[in-house]
C-alpha cells in the first residue's frame, strides 16, 4: 500500500476520534427516537458503519 493510501486510514482515523469524542457524541443525546431507539445510538452505529465502508473501499481499491 502506498504512503498516501496509509494517510487517508490515518485522515480516518483522526476523523473517527472526534466523531466519537464526549462533545460531539453528546449533540446527538436527546430524546427523540428513530424507530425505537435512542439518537445517540443511532448517532454511533451510523457513524461506525461509514467508517467500516470507507476503510474497506480504501484499502480494496489501493491495496497493491
Amino acid at each position: 500500500m502506498k504512503k498516501r493510501h496509509e494517510q487517508k486510514l490515518i485522515i480516518l482515523s483522526i476523523g473517527l476520534m472526534m466523531a466519537f469524542s464526549i462533545p460531539i457524541s453528546l449533540l446527538f443525546n436527546s430524546e427523540k427516537d428513530v424507530f425505537g431507539y435512542p439518537m445517540i445510538l443511532i448517532y454511533m452505529f451510523v457513524v461506525w458503519m461509514i467508517s467500516i465502508i470507507i476503510s474497506f473501499i480504501i484499502v480494496k481499491r489501493y491495496d497493491e
